[in-house]
């Protein structure tokens, strides 16, 4: 269906190169027909007026004088401008083609007695040869056209697919798969060639430094989660006090921080892997919900549903979805368990535009404080449910777009709440 519509744009290269070369065979076409057309005709009043002259000069000779041969003597019977020719230069020819059926060619002298003499010979045959002569021109000039713009779309089928391997290869780099090459072909060595080898340097260098970012914050985790075990250590020796507790909860946002970034740099590196097996999604969801220890609306189907999954990414994907719809949204946070479709939403200002179209933005939360969050949550929200085989959509209530594991955390500009569909795999 995509090649028939593909085939069918009228803008595609493939039509353009083809009207090009249809324009120019027309061009080419019209202009030898027209040189060829006044070749043959100017050739041909040559020939007539020569075939008068001698028709004329052969009567005169033989002329008797009743003048029975063809020669005529009286002004009236000849042409007017025939007349005026001879009488100001002596001779003359004039092709006469007042009768579209018969042309006639004349030709006229002035004889030495100051009488006019003119005498026609019929152009019937050389009208007739021009004109299949034009249309044998025109009937081959489109044959040959026909035959040329399909050759000419062919030809450039060839430049063409190579020019939409190279887009559907910067589509996928787009999309996230900087490992799509166009896998160029250096002996053409032309322009597309050159833009390929672009398009492939321009993903290599892309996939080196997501590479060196990734090992950059693995590091950054790990060197930091040594000290950060012996600042939790430290803190739960401090005498209680508010202070204590204080530097408690930043222990906490901190070890917080570093194992969402660790997630995050094993997520990258395409190191997690799955350990799928059948559940019942409301005794998951309702056990996740308890141990994020927020109120929540829960409610499930009548019928519970069996789902392939692994249950610990799946209570790391919903404990970050109620954790995200509290700290950034408005009560009361509701939760819909139907079928295999689990649904998170809350009643606050819903998710910024800007994050439902450019995806999940680490240290991004689209809040107006930015203590708030690290824009962390759905970023790790979203690896998981990919690393378990499931479709994590976000919308606002309001809104009828909804954009897939693409939206980060935070609260925005629109109303009715932010909403968190989450779709997995049905077990068997």
């Amino acid at each position: 269906m995509g090649s028939t519509r593909a085939l069918l744009n009228w803008r595609s290269l493939r039509w353009k190169i083809a009207l090009l070369a249809a324009t120019a065979c027309c061009g080419i076409a019209l202009t030898v027909g027209l040189l060829v057309h006044h070749s043959t005709y100017k050739r041909s009043m040559n020939d007539g007026a020569a075939r008068a002259y001698t028709a004329l000069d052969t009567a005169l000779s033989a002329e008797s004088g009743s003048g029975t041969d063809g020669v005529v003597h009286t002004p009236e019977e000849m042409p007017a401008d025939l007349v005026r020719m001879v009488r100001d230069h002596g001779s003359g020819a004039l092709y006469d083609e007042r009768n579209q059926y018969s042309p006639q060619m004349w030709a006229g002298r002035r004889m030495p007695d100051g009488q006019l003499a003119a005498l026609s010979v019929d152009m019937t045959p050389d009208q007739l040869s021009r004109r299949a002569l034009d249309r044998h021109m025109w009937k081959y000039s489109l044959a040959a056209l026909a035959v040329i713009v399909p050759l000419s779309a062919l030809a450039a089928e060839l430049p063409n697919r190579r020019l939409r391997r190279v887009a559907r290869t910067a589509r996928r780099i787009a999309s996230g798969d900087l490992a799509a090459r166009t896998e160029v072909d250096g002996r053409a060595g032309d322009e597309i060639t050159e833009i390929s080898a672009t398009v492939d340097s321009m993903a290599d260098s892309l996939q080196d430094r997501l590479r060196s970012e990734q090992r950059f914050t693995a590091d950054v985790a790990h060197e930091l989660r040594t000290p950060l075990m012996g600042l939790v250590t430290s803190a739960e020796l401090l005498p209680e006090s508010e202070a204590t507790d204080l530097v408690r909860d930043r222990v906490r946002v901190l070890r917080t921080l570093v194992e969402d970034l660790l997630e995050i740099a094993r997520l990258d590196a395409g190191v997690e892997h799955a350990d799928l097996r059948p559940v019942a999604l409301p005794d998951v969801v309702r056990d996740s919900l308890a141990r994020t220890g927020l109120d929540a609306r829960l409610t499930a189907g009548a019928e519970p549903a069996m789902v392939e999954t692994d249950p610990r990414r799946l209570d790391r994907i919903l404990a970050n979805l109620i954790v995200n719809a509290h700290r950034h949204g408005a009560g009361p946070v509701e939760i819909t368990v139907e079928g295999t479709t689990v649904v998170v939403r809350d009643h606050g200002s819903g998710f910024p535009d800007s994050l439902l179209a450019e995806g999940p933005q680490r240290f991004r939360t689209g809040a107006a404080e930015r203590g708030r969050g690290h824009g962390l949550g759905l970023t790790v929200a979203s690896g998981q449910a990919q690393v378990i085989g499931a479709s994590l959509l976000f919308s606002n209530a309001t809104a009828t777009a909804t954009a897939t594991a693409t939206a980060g955390d935070g609260s925005g500009s629109g109303s009715g709440g932010a909403v968190a569909t989450l779709r997995l795999p049905r077990a068997g």
